[in-house]
């Protein structure tokens, strides 16, 4: 399969459709071989219209929705980046063609080892892969100046805000009461975060954030 010619393919039909035709995303949309992050027996569909497990509880998101929470994150060439749920690594990649830092949160070391490994084989040098949990962020390396969180979450820990830097900018997929999500970027002004919805979505989910259920009588 000629990969270079589907990426191609699927940033004219799947991104720059969607309103996300900034040189600089487009360019690390080129520039970063999505077919290295997902499993081998997927690779032919790499650059489909797709959801695709990377692993359990992991899956990279269509593009069109990768694309358009890249964007609502507003990311400077100076900005330091935290990717909350990093997975196979895809985000932290495309976002480390637009910011100067990106570190790279996940759970356990099997994944963050794998990360390591294909970030080394890609050329991608200004990620790093951390383990720790997810909902405490990464405190010792705050603050940021923008959280990207790589799956649909209910519930935003007051942790995330904290960790970011004045006016600093969370960005993720916010679950309503139904199935659907909007994507959401929340900006740090003082103690507070004021929050602008962009698109409906629905991605993978983070089911560790989920709202708890309430019983009433």
């Amino acid at each position: 399969m000629d990969f270079d010619t589907a990426r191609e393919i699927m940033v004219d039909s799947q991104i720059r459709p969607n309103d996300v035709t900034e040189p600089a995303i487009v360019s690390a949309f080129m520039r970063t071989p999505r077919e290295m992050f997902v499993p081998n027996a997927r690779k032919g569909v790499a650059y489909s219209e797709l959801e695709i497990e990377t692993s359990p509880g992991r899956a990279l998101w269509t593009p069109r929705d990768t694309a358009k929470l890249i964007k609502l994150a507003a990311i400077k060439p100076s900005d330091i980046v935290l990717v909350i749920g990093a997975g196979a690594g895809y985000e932290a990649a495309l976002i480390s063609h637009l910011a100067e830092t990106v570190i790279a949160l996940e759970e356990t070391d099997a994944l963050v080892d794998a990360m390591t490994q294909r970030f080394a084989a890609v050329g991608v040098d200004r990620a790093v892969p951390v383990t720790g949990p997810l909902a405490k962020g990464l405190p010792e390396q705050a603050p940021f100046d923008v959280i990207y969180v790589a799956g649909m979450i209910e519930t935003l820990p007051d942790a995330w805000g904290a960790q970011l830097r004045e006016g600093g900018r969370l960005v993720a997929v916010v679950a309503d009461s139904g199935a659907l999500g909007r994507g959401k970027v929340f900006t740090k002004a003082g103690d507070t975060l004021s929050a602008r919805e962009a698109f409906d979505a629905c991605p993978p989910r983070f089911a560790a954030f989920d709202q708890k259920p309430t019983f009433s009588f």
